[in-house]
């Protein structure tokens, strides 16, 4: 005789009500979250495809702290810093006027590119013995006939002359960033040491130059110190049209005969362009300046020298192909120049660190880094 199983066709605790539970429970915890959650999502969402956030939202502030907060560059991994910086992207820059105001007063005081960016008759008068920046122990003394290619008042510019200004480095990064449009759309164009700008690159780098530099080695190994190429210099610099030249021609003893030659060329083809010369004791100042953001180099480059010119003489700076690294910021690897991929000397510049001041600077509105296309 058998016994029947007083519990069977209930399936207690079984898998069916095994299955209700846990499908009450996701629904729960589901429905918890919707609750807790879900209003930010939503917002994140609508903000990733509404577009560019205001610079001063919330969501930017977090994100601009994001950069400041690293104070020095050896406290973040490259890529860390990448992904801050494109996370920034989202963000509509604005200038902040405080910030870039203080900035530019301490310019100012250190520096002052309205009254000794050039060397000129007023800031160098005749008869003056000019210190080197480098040779310090050398004395160039001031000849009439040096005295007399220097400006004859002032500085030419004065400050925040312009609305907005450019400031065009020569990375890599501007390759394929078709910013020629905006950056000829400024007001004054700043450039460094003779890049290209044929029609193979206008489209990223643009034409527009007010002001040039020119690095004397240039004129030593492309155009042999000038004492035999100088048709071919003069025809390099026609691509320029009426941009001012800027050399430092007080640099050091090697610099000074090379430099003053070009205003001597240009004068025998009867050419308008200006041709100036750093005053040395400007590029000292900017130097020790730079030196207490945390840049320590053999020397600082020109592009940084331009930028911190520019931001005395523009209310607005932008600078287009600066980019310290050998990847821009989705990790692709670039070129060293837009134009090619020639590495400067070693230990001689210290590009990471002044593009970290430049990020800097762009998270609080002093002025912007343009590394994306336009």
């Amino acid at each position: 005789m058998g016994y029947a199983d007083p519990s069977g066709g209930r399936d207690l605790l079984g898998n069916r009500t095994l299955l209700f539970i846990f499908i009450c429970a996701f629904a729960l915890v589901t429905l918890l979250q919707q609750i807790l959650y879900g209003r930010n999502y939503i917002k994140r969402y609508f903000e990733f495809y509404e577009g560019p956030l205001d610079f001063n939202s919330t969501k930017c502030l977090e994100l601009r702290r994001d950069i400041t907060n690293v104070k020095v560059l050896s406290m973040v991994k490259e890529s860390d810093l990448f992904d801050r910086w494109k996370s920034l992207q989202v963000c509509k820059w604005e200038m902040n006027v405080t910030e870039a105001n203080a900035f530019k007063s301490a310019l100012t005081r250190c520096c002052n590119a309205p009254s000794f960016l050039f060397t000129t008759q007023k800031n160098t008068p005749l008869g003056t013995k000019l210190r080197y920046e480098v040779d310090t122990s050398g004395i160039f003394p001031i000849s009439s006939e040096i005295f007399n290619i220097f400006p004859k008042q002032d500085m030419p510019y004065y400050r925040s002359q312009f609305k907005k200004c450019a400031v065009v480095g020569n990375g890599g990064i501007l390759k394929d960033s078709k910013c020629g449009k905006d950056i000829d759309s400024t007001d004054f164009v700043f450039r460094c040491n003779l890049p290209p700008i044929t029609p193979k690159y206008v489209e990223d780098v643009g034409m527009k130059t007010d002001v040039v530099t020119i690095n004397p080695s240039i004129i030593t190994e492309r155009f042999n110190k000038l004492e035999k190429w100088r048709r071919p210099f003069y025809e390099v610099l026609q691509g320029y049209e009426n941009a001012s030249l800027l050399l430092p021609a007080f640099y050091n003893t090697r610099n000074t005969d090379v430099s003053i030659r070009v205003k001597y060329v240009l004068d025998d083809f009867e050419s308008q362009q200006a041709v100036y010369y750093f005053h040395p004791q400007y590029l000292i100042n900017v130097s020790r300046f730079w030196l207490m953001q945390g840049v320590h180099a053999k020397r600082i480059s020109s592009g940084l020298i331009l930028v911190t010119a520019a931001l005395e003489l523009c209310e607005e700076v932008h600078l287009y192909g600066f980019w310290g690294f050998p990847m821009d910021p989705s990790g692709n690897f670039i070129t060293h120049h837009y134009y090619d991929n020639v590495k400067p000397r070693p230990g001689f510049h210290a590009m990471p660190s002044e593009i970290f001041n430049f990020i800097h600077m762009h998270s609080k509105g002093i002025l912007r880094v343009h590394t994306g296309t336009c």
